[in-house]
């Protein structure tokens, strides 16, 4: 039986950083470039806060002239964490927690990923798969396909446990498969 699915397993090893002296327009560029939605705050190494794009455009609906304003004026203070050994039921209840929909990884005071709930929902089928148990594995032919004399079906690629939401691109596809802990399509596994 395989051990629960943990935080280091699932967490984006790459984030977006920000010094709460950076000007508020080049970070809302950067998470644009970067396709992110929130910015780890840093003070040298340490995490002292979070930008999100919500904080981005309150701030600067909330302000008549933004052009001086600074990462620091919109972040949130409070950084909500996790360890890497986290276990994936714990990362959840801490984002419910928090509210948050993603979570910074610590380990040994230092910043080393984040998990956001995509990842949580991608994982999720993981660990229900190292965990559970099959008793009955028939296999059942679906609409479309035609049936074995056993009703097995034809098409190993139709078959359910294949198929998903990719963690890199988040494209629903058939053909997912587990490469350095995320579960991966086709298009991602060979980049």
């Amino acid at each position: 039986m395989k051990t629960a699915v943990t935080a280091r397993e699932v967490m984006n090893r790459e984030f977006v950083g920000a010094s709460e002296s950076d000007d508020l327009y080049e970070t809302a560029e950067l998470l644009v470039r970067e396709d992110e939605t929130t910015a780890l705050v840093l003070r040298g190494n340490e995490p002292i806060g979070v930008v999100t794009e919500q904080d981005l455009l309150g701030h600067l609906v909330d302000t008549d002239d933004a052009s001086d304003s600074t990462v620091g004026d919109a972040m949130v203070e409070s950084v909500p964490s996790v360890t890497p050994d986290a276990r994936l039921t714990d990362v959840r209840d801490t984002m419910l927690e928090w509210s948050a929909g993603w979570l910074l990884v610590m380990e040994d005071g230092d910043p080393v990923g984040t998990v956001t709930e995509h990842d949580v929902l991608a994982a999720a089928r993981m660990e229900s798969e190292s965990t559970e148990q099959v008793t009955d594995s028939q296999e059942v032919a679906t609409a479309g396909q035609a049936a074995t004399a056993d009703g097995a079906t034809t098409a190993a690629e139709d078959r359910f446990e294949q198929q998903g939401i990719c963690s890199a691109c988040g494209t629903f596809t058939r053909n997912l498969a587990s490469f350095n802990g995320q579960l991966l399509c086709a298009d991602c596994r060979n980049v």
